[in-house]
């Protein structure tokens, strides 16, 4: 293909004795005019490649019908006030809607399809204050990390002039019970401070409504070290104030004090350990993996905070991993993974069982939300063939009952699900779901897709997506890997796959694609892979690694080079992760996978489709340029290397359908081109009538 020409610069680092090539520097500086244009050129270059790809028109007709939805989620009771979103067949963004009891009157609060008319911004977090009369939420500009805080009045509809608050990127407002006032973190937005240094300068502050938030009284300081998070969290009743400094997903200390007080006090130092409070009723519940990498729950009085007085209510269930707790209508609300699929369990405050909470089937079900003091709970559940249904349980009785649901146009039982493990190359067994039309024949011609992460503790479990379904009509199969580096089986599978142990995670995805090509589904010219973030450097490694296992790659706003990812956006805050250059032992461990050093000129790589945001102010997306870059301009490589750049949107893209849309006709038109898969217009056809 004849792409916009790119220079390659003599870069050379020499870097604990290691020299380092670095030809694509220049494509680091995203301001400068010759990048600016190399941009508009890679993207314009790119879309009009798409453009032309056949089948567009089917999978536009069908996203159309897939993604403009009504739906609602599970609503916040705050007093007797009920706040919840709705999205629209008919809207852009989802709106935020608020009633007094659950059979008022249903009113807008807030409507990001409507807030700015000269640039877009996105609707961020938003939290009622408790009594229900405020709202304070958050506005990010082109859907971008940073935020600006807002307050409402929920009676009038009025945005409050005086309480508006810049540097809100990690900011979670903890209102106290009057209303009057809220704690939240808060990051400088001086100009002047190194961008990978910013999240150092984290302070947890308290604003009374009404004042001017330049005055607004410092109850933590900040950390100074870019590598930690401060988080900061008050108990309902406002007796206790919390602050939590974390290095990492796997590592925190928390501080407690009264907001009173003017010292903190230390409840625990984590030492390879992780720590979640709760309190209720001058209690607190501690939620952590220390000496259970699955998790366990202690009961802590504050008047007798010692580690030596901790008494275990839940014990660690060696076969289940506790994901998330949650105190309401009295009880603990567990929320446990059990080979990757949700399971909720209910105990008295004791930690003694009560029950297990009824699911419509095997899924992906979140935990009960609700209060401490009232009976009614809510949870979401869905599967990878059942769209989002929201639920409402009682507490004390166990009864079960469909608040909503989202109607999606589909048949759910033309598909089935099904569970494997299959072998990595160390003997490890790792679990993968593989989704596709019921009736499938195994002769190895099967169009597939294969995701995963692998990283940060997350856990990739068995929820609707919607995306999927033209993929699945056209014969072709959804696979999710459960590497290590996620959560499903605790911090014990997280930690095999981070730091020094990143490697494992890749041999995992390739024992993945191995698996799917033994048992006959599919062969490498039919399989695909996608993933983004953290799962974008997984797929850069896989294909810079493994080239000859797959047919095709979509990389979404990545990670990949990993030898100066902590010197932009918020790479600094994922050295506990991945590493750091800094360190020579790091260092090895990072450049012996980094994808960006390791594309070689006499490879032929996998047909390539970067997607890359332009206020992606998350993970750098000088990644994505410099890797297109390396992979185009090597010299052995003749398959198709597209770099496309979405505007006016941030680390999770725009957050508009239509764009959600356009993206999605890009990515599954490429990949049928790529993976020649027969043009889908009559099966997507078919499905829409």
């Amino acid at each position: 293909m004849a792409y916009p020409a790119t220079r390659s610069d003599a870069v050379m680092d020499t870097l604990h004795g290691q020299q380092v090539a670095d030809p694509y520097r220049w494509l680091e500086d995203e301001k400068a005019p010759e990048v600016q244009a190399w941009m508009k050129a890679q993207d314009g270059f790119a879309r009009a490649a798409l453009e032309k790809l056949p089948g567009r028109a089917a999978l536009e007709k069908r996203f159309t019908e897939l993604f403009y939805v009504d739906s609602v989620t599970a609503p916040f009771r705050r007093g007797n006030r009920f706040f919840y979103m709705r999205t629209h067949k008919d809207k852009e963004k989802a709106i935020v809607y608020w009633k007094d009891g659950e059979s008022g009157q249903e009113k807008v609060l807030l409507d990001p399809n409507a807030m700015s008319k000269d640039a877009p911004v996105s609707l961020g977090r938003w939290v009622p204050s408790w009594d229900g009369k405020r709202v304070a939420f958050a506005v990010r500009p082109n859907a971008a990390d940073e935020a600006t805080l807002h307050v409402i009045d929920v009676d009038t509809g009025e945005w409050s002039k005086v309480d508006v608050i810049e540097g809100a990127k990690y900011a979670n407002t903890n209102w106290t019970p009057d209303g009057k006032g809220f704690y939240y973190e808060w990051l400088p937005t001086d100009a002047s401070i190194p961008v990978d240094a910013r999240p150092g300068y984290t302070e947890l502050k308290f604003h009374k409504l009404g004042e001017d938030p330049k005055k607004d009284v410092v109850v933590h300081e900040r950390t100074g070290d870019p590598t930690t998070f401060l988080q900061g969290d008050l108990s309902r009743d406002g007796k206790y104030l919390f602050a939590s400094i974390l290095r990492g997903w796997s590592e925190n200390d928390v501080y407690w004090k009264h907001p009173a007080d003017k010292d903190w006090r230390l409840l625990v130092k984590g030492k390879g350990a992780k720590y979640t409070v709760l309190a209720w009723k001058d209690r607190f519940y501690v939620v952590t993996d220390e000496g259970a990498p699955r998790q366990r729950i202690f009961a802590v009085d504050p008047r007798k905070a010692d580690r030596a007085n901790w008494k275990e209510l839940v014990p660690e269930d060696p076969k289940a991993t506790l994901e998330s707790v949650s105190l309401v209508g009295g009880h603990l609300a567990l929320e446990y993974l059990k080979d990757v699929t949700t399971e909720l369990r209910i105990t008295t405050l004791e930690g003694k069982p009560v029950r297990t909470v009824q699911l419509p089937g095997v899924g992906a079900a979140s935990n009960l939300t609700g209060l401490e003091d009232q009976d009614d709970a809510y949870f979401s559940y869905s599967s990878f063939t059942t769209p989002r249904q929201v639920y409402r349980t009682s507490v004390k009785s166990g009864k079960v009952d469909l608040w909503a649901k989202v109607e999606v146009p589909m048949d759910p039982d033309a598909y089935t699900t099904e569970q494997v493990f299959f072998t990595s190359k160390d003997g490890t067994k790792v679990p993968m779901f593989l989704v596709h039309k019921k009736g499938l024949k195994k002769d190895g011609n099967a169009p597939t897709l294969l995701y995963g992460y692998g990283g940060f503790l997350v856990s990739m479990q068995p929820s609707f997506r919607a995306s999927i379904l033209p993929w699945l009509d056209a014969g072709g199969v959804y696979a999710v890997a459960n590497l290590r580096g996620g959560g499903e089986y605790g911090t014990a599978w997280h930690e095999a796959g981070r730091g020094a142990n990143k490697q494992n995670v890749f041999d995992d995805f390739a024992g993945a694609a191995e698996y799917l090509a033994k048992e006959k589904y599919t062969q490498a010219k039919k399989l695909a892979i996608y993933g983004g973030s953290n799962g974008g450097l997984l797929v850069g490694a896989a294909m810079t690694q493994r080239p000859e296992l797959y047919g095709a790659v979509v990389c979404g706003v990545p990670l990949l080079d990993m030898v100066r990812f902590h010197l932009f956006g918020s790479g600094r805050t994922w050295v506990p992760e991945y590493g750091s250059a800094e360190d020579a032992g790091q260092f090895k461990t990072l450049y012996a996978y980094s994808p960006y050093h390791h594309v070689k000129q006499d490879v032929r790589y996998p047909a390539l489709l970067m997607m890359s945001s332009d206020h992606d102010d998350r993970v750098d997306p000088m990644h994505a340029r410099k890797f297109v870059a390396a992979v185009q301009n090597a010299k052995g490589n003749s398959a198709p290397t597209l770099l496309r750049i979405e505007a006016n949107a941030g680390h999770g893209g725009a957050d508009q359908v239509a764009k959600a849309i356009e993206s999605s006709v890009d990515m599954y038109a490429f990949l049928f081109q790529a993976l020649d898969v027969a043009r889908p217009d009559a099966g997507v056809a078919a499905e829409s009538r």
